[in-house]
């Protein structure tokens, strides 16, 4: 076996560890865990209260909204002070692309505050 071959085996070998690995306390756990089903046990529990109402009632999608944008302009922070750190040797175009990738930032917020996404109601 060539050294090529040994270390395609070995990427091999990594795999079958990584499909295994998990697999195994899951099925030993399936084998090992006792089972005593009971009402109790079978009913929903949430937060410590009985479950009133509907389970598929409807939420308000302006909470999913605002945290999605919470979360688009978290991420975009760091990598604004990232690129702001390194700016000083950078040519020109650099600069373009993020008053471009900036002026996508500030059209996102503009429609979430068009749209009233940003009012907690």
């Amino acid at each position: 076996m060539d050294a090529y071959s040994l270390q395609y085996s070995a990427l091999g070998v990594f795999i079958v560890v990584a499909v295994v690995f998990p697999l195994v306390p899951l099925f030993l756990s399936s084998l090992i865990a006792p089972k005593k089903p009971s009402s109790v046990k079978q009913s929903a529990y949430e937060c410590g209260l009985e479950s009133h109402g509907d389970p598929w009632g409807a939420f308000k999608v302006n909470y999913y909204v605002y945290a999605l944008v919470f979360v688009a302009f978290d991420l975009e922070a760091p990598f604004l002070y990232a690129w702001a750190v390194v700016f000083h040797g950078m040519p020109a175009v650099v600069f373009v692309e993020m008053m471009v990738f900036i002026a996508v930032l500030v059209a996102g917020l503009a429609w979430a505050w068009k749209k009233g996404v940003l009012e907690w109601r």
